[in-house]
């Protein structure tokens, strides 16, 4: 919906971040009060700025407190409740949440016990012991904090920020900064732009003749909570997620040579230069232009700068995506012409991973959920609720059954778009799964996750993920590694046996486009792509808004370098339906 609603829900999360480490609890009250609140509010098709408080109170999930403070925001630009709790509970502190196993009672007990609040200060108390002499904290739960403070990388200089807090990060700025006066053209580029999982800081780039107020702009928004310099063609500050953030300003004409050099990678522009200086030409931030004598305080003419297009075009290779400039093979395969078609958004035929609130944690309808679906031009959807070996969320088979009915009935009362009756299985310790087969054999489609025994060793989760791909109704295989970025590495498997099993019985890897997930990571992906892997994108929603993650399981497997031929929801229905009954065996 409209940004206001965006940046509120932005905040009601932050406030229940905040409090939940107030209230030592993360299930307060008041915690719960403003998670479901953040959920109600990305879930309006109304803007916020438009309603009443009272027409706000009658929101599920919102009520008469929590309404008041979204009007004061729209109102009066903040809210003094999340002021106070900013004041009281710093950054630092809020990154100790971060950390797997630290909860708001944890995160109290090292402010008042050994007066921590950063990482940096975890980290040394855990080097020199003082952790492992505190209440419940054995040996055990300091070397699981060690293991994962050094697989996640948080304390290392270089620390980088997972995508998922990223992106929406740089998205909010550019939409702050894009009717500014002067601004005539902004991207965010870096690592961001070339779609890594992690990013060390977000690069804004804006093409303007009057950077003055663009940098005065950008100093007060809301986002910023310190600046760290400030000059005449970068700024560069941490926001309240903790994101580093470097404003780049660059004059119109340059705009598409800054886009290419800011976008990178290093390697990459060392090979694009390489080719620059072999034409006697220069390639910098502002444009590729003729090489100059030494002594000659003229800059040279201008070969190509408004467009990365007529860059690359210029230095003799077709347009390369950001997503796979790493210097990984990509200019080599420009060069020869075989640059995989990558996927679009549009190309999407089907989602296939959606949950409805038939399962514990999903939040919309079985209706409601399809209609968001056929609304954003879907031919096919695949619902797959949770099974029932999932503890809290699972689903009966009773109740598959009646799901399933109701499934049927609603696809020949619209006649829009299909529907796969499904099940998202979960993957035992063995291999197995929810459910007798003969009841398996019954479903459309269905995808097999690990949820649980994350910690055990590569040959035991690898096994167990083999027998879920070899077993003959499993159609996809969830979310692969069942990481969550920048809280849990995931599993570790022999990836050359998954794939190898996967291109045996033709069963799907599933790309989750889940923001804290993105998985398979894309190392897997181009492996996978190189062995002739089948792919499939699926956003794993939970609720109607999730399905907008298209975008981002898109944007990862071009990372991965994935024609689109080979991910299966974007074929025609019939062609889709045949494949999953030969790798079925019917």
């Amino acid at each position: 919906m409209a940004r206001t609603n965006d940046e509120v829900a932005r905040l009601l999360a932050e406030l229940a971040t905040l409090t939940e480490i107030d209230e030592g609890d993360p299930n307060a009250f008041r915690v719960r009060a403003y998670q479901n609140a953040e959920r109600a509010v990305r879930g309006l098709d109304r803007d916020v700025s438009q309603m009443t408080t009272t027409d706000l109170a009658k929101v599920r999930g919102i009520g008469k407190s929590i309404a008041a403070r979204i009007r004061e925001y729209v109102d009066e630009g903040s809210i003094g409740k999340l002021e106070e709790l900013r004041g009281r509970h710093p950054s630092g502190k809020r990154e100790l949440m971060k950390v797997p196993g630290l909860g708001p009672k944890s995160v109290r007990l090292l402010h008042e016990e050994l007066g921590i609040t950063d990482l940096e200060g975890l980290a040394a108390a855990l080097e020199d012991g003082r952790i492992a002499q505190l209440p419940g904290m054995g040996e055990k739960t300091v070397a699981n904090m060690e293991k994962a403070i050094s697989q996640l990388g948080l304390t290392s200089k270089d620390e980088r920020v997972p995508i998922g807090t990223a992106l929406p990060v740089a998205e909010r700025i550019l939409e702050e900064l894009r009717d500014v006066d002067g601004v005539e053209d902004i991207a965010y580029a870096g690592s961001l732009r070339r779609f890594r999982e992690d990013i060390g800081d977000v690069d804004v780039l804006v093409a303007t003749r009057r950077p003055g107020p663009v940098r005065e702009a950008f100093l007060a928004l809301d986002d910023v909570e310190r600046t760290i310099g400030s000059g005449e063609t970068k700024t560069s500050v941490v926001t309240r997620d903790g994101v580093q953030v470097d404003l780049r300003v660059v004059p119109p004409a340059s705009f598409g040579a800054a886009l290419v050099y800011f976008t990178g990678s290093k390697a990459h522009n060392i090979r694009l230069r390489q080719r620059a200086i072999e034409r006697g030409w220069t390639l910098s931030e502002y444009a590729l232009a003729e090489q100059t004598e030494e002594d000659d305080e003229e800059d040279g003419a201008v070969v190509a700068a408004a467009t990365e297009d007529e860059v690359y075009e210029a230095l003799g290779l077709p347009f390369i995506a950001a997503e796979l400039r790493e210097d990984d093979g990509e200019i080599e395969a420009a060069e020869r012409g075989e640059l995989p078609t990558l996927p679009e958004v549009a190309d999407l035929r089907g989602d296939l991973h959606d949950h409805t609130d038939l399962s514990g944690d999903g939040r919309d309808s079985l209706e409601d959920l399809v209609a968001a679906a056929a609304a954003r031009g879907l031919e096919y959807l695949a619902i797959t609720d949770h099974a029932e070996d999932l503890r809290m969320n699972g689903v009966s088979r009773s109740d598959m059954e009646a799901q399933r009915a109701r499934l049927r009935e609603l696809e020949q009362e619209r006649g829009d778009i299909a529907l796969l009756h499904g099940a998202e299985l979960n993957i035992g310790l063995h291999g197995g799964l929810d459910y007798d087969d003969d009841f398996l054999a019954t479903f459309d489609w269905l995808v097999a996750s690990v949820h649980s025994h994350m910690g055990r060793g590569v040959a035991e989760q690898t096994a167990r993920v083999v027998a879920a791909i070899r077993h003959p109704s499993v159609t996809a295989i969830g979310h692969l590694t069942g990481r969550m970025l920048g809280r849990r590495a995931g599993i570790e498997l022999d990836v050359d046996q998954v794939l190898d099993a996967a291109v045996e019985t033709g069963t799907a890897i599933e790309i989750n486009a889940s923001p804290a997930r993105l998985d398979a990571p894309a190392s897997v992906i181009r492996e996978g792509a190189r062995r002739g892997c089948r792919f499939v994108i699926s956003t794993d929603a939970h609720a109607v808004q999730d399905l907008d993650r298209a975008r981002f399981g898109v944007a990862q497997a071009r990372r991965g370098r994935l024609d689109v031929e080979a991910i299966a929801n974007t074929w025609e229905l019939s062609r889709f339906r045949a494949w999953i009954d030969e790798v079925r065996g019917r």
